[in-house]
């Protein structure tokens, strides 16, 4: 029988409390909703009837994992049990929770050993749609399909006809429908990182997905591949952003037509279903030159319409409780992101780096930050590569030396993107993940206000686990 805080707060506190003082709806009276999952290997379908199912690794069985809701503000828990044959840990990715919550291990929580589980406990601040998958082995433990969904509702619903979830991942599978071994690979290390030739949608290689005329969809889009970075187009149709990586934005249409992700990034959009009914119209991904690919349909029913014209209601969304950044006294620090093939420096070694950079090359580091890697799942006595006070407002100031890109994710927090390349930011733009183009900058501004050691790495997962990792101390 699960008790829940509420009724032991209740059976403990009324003696004492007597009728002195009022009763009040607090954290601690709120019922904890809890949810069970396990890490274990699986047989899925990924590319459709007639082809060949695929061995993958898994929450519960499923690809992706189970989407997982619960309401701002309130308390969550979440017991993760080990069924695989090596250590992992989740990540709640997007969260501002406790550090120790936070599910790197060794640096943050001990890795959960096969057989073993982990309880979670946290109270999700805000309102928005984040995901969850491993920090350890990240590589192979997310290559494989260890990821889920983890959507914070709104305490107030949003008005729209249908709140619809995209979960993009990418595979790379042999022609007998296996996942193709090769993770780790230097050379693509060194480069983009393992781009598959499968891209699935809710686990599956999909046709369409089935709307109505005139109604109003809230579509979130996690990317959730190791490296490929998406940028979707949405024929024949204007569709709104409302927010990224869980944070509302100012309502907006994406730049040229194309929505960008890079991995790990989220977005959710208002989409007004205007097209004909009986008609199909695309969704293309055409980030990569010369690759282009239908990723889905939008099939229209062929019945009379859901309404005459488009709802009337505001598309924005309500803010969340995040902390304002206080430019005027900020602490900056400029942080370069280094190596890869290239790059006009050379790759590094563990030896130290090839091509003249100097730098400090650990555990066959091919990345680096300031001339510091941290490879793997990280290293718990890498020494911070900045400190910060509580309450202290930071600017970071990222500059892509390389030649490929870099969604930069600080673990923790969300940030403000307040400039690129020099130039002010005209949207209001929170996120948690900052995808940084070859060659360019951005600067991202954020209140130290959650004390712990924080992971701050390219979430190209080949790029994290060879090197491009720090930890970012709030004292």
């Amino acid at each position: 029988m699960k008790v829940s805080r509420r009724a032991l707060m209740l059976s403990a506190g009324t003696a004492a409390l007597g009728s002195a003082l009022p009763l009040r709806r607090s954290f601690a009276e709120t019922e904890i909703k809890e949810y069970r999952l396990t890490a274990k290997t699986a047989v899925v379908n990924l590319t459709g009837d007639g082809h060949p199912d695929t061995a993958v690794w898994t929450y519960d069985g499923t690809v992706p994992g189970p989407e997982l809701r619960v309401r701002q503000g309130d308390p969550l828990r979440l017991v993760v049990n080990n069924k695989l044959g090596e250590d992992t840990t989740v990540h709640w990715h997007g969260i501002r929770l406790p550090n120790a919550m936070d599910g790197v291990p060794r640096l943050t929580q001990p890795p959960i050993r096969p057989g073993e589980s982990f309880t979670y406990d946290f109270t999700p601040p805000d309102a928005g749609t984040f995901w969850y998958h491993p920090h350890a082995d990240t590589l192979q433990q997310l290559g494989r399909g260890l990821a889920g969904a983890l959507i914070v509702q709104e305490r107030e619903p949003v008005p729209v006809d249908r709140d619809l979830l995209w979960v993009i991942e990418d595979w790379r599978l042999d022609d007998k429908g296996r996942i193709a071994p090769g993770f780790g690979n230097r050379m693509e290390a060194g480069m983009s990182g393992r781009i598959g030739n499968t891209v699935t949608v809710n686990g599956r290689v999909r046709d369409r997905v089935s709307v109505s005329t005139g109604e109003r969809v809230r579509l979130r889009i996690v990317n959730a591949a190791l490296a490929r970075i998406v940028g979707l187009r949405f024929e024949g149709h204007q569709p709104i952003v409302i927010a990224y990586d869980g944070q509302p934005c100012d309502p907006h249409a994406p730049e040229r037509g194309r929505l960008v992700l890079g991995p790990a990034m989220r977005a959710d959009l208002i989409i007004d279903m205007d097209g004909k009914p009986g008609q199909s119209y695309r969704v293309i991904d055409d980030f990569y030159q010369d690759l282009a690919y239908k990723l889905i349909d939008l099939a229209y029913a062929s019945e009379k319409p859901a309404r005459d014209h488009s709802p009337d209601a505001p598309r924005r969304l309500p803010a969340n409780p995040l902390p304002e950044p206080d430019l005027a006294t900020a602490e900056c620090h400029e942080i370069a992101l280094q190596g890869g093939m290239m790059g006009g420096m050379g790759m590094m070694s563990s030896g130290g780096a090839m091509g003249g950079m100097g730098m400090i090359g650990m555990g066959g580091a091919t990345w680096a930050m300031n001339g510091m890697s941290m490879t793997g799942d990280g290293q718990p006595d890498m020494p911070p590569l900045v400190t910060l006070k509580r309450g202290q407002t930071c600017v970071l100031a990222l500059h892509n030396e390389t030649a490929w890109w870099h969604p930069m994710h600080l673990h923790g927090h969300s940030f403000r993107v307040i400039s690129r390349n020099g130039k002010p930011n005209e949207l209001r733009e929170w996120r948690d993940t900052v995808l940084v183009p070859a060659r360019e900058s951005a600067e991202i501004a954020f209140v130290a206000d959650n004390p712990g050691d924080w992971m701050f790495h390219c979430h190209v997962t080949d790029h994290q686990e060879a090197g491009m990792m720090t930890v970012i101390r709030i004292a």
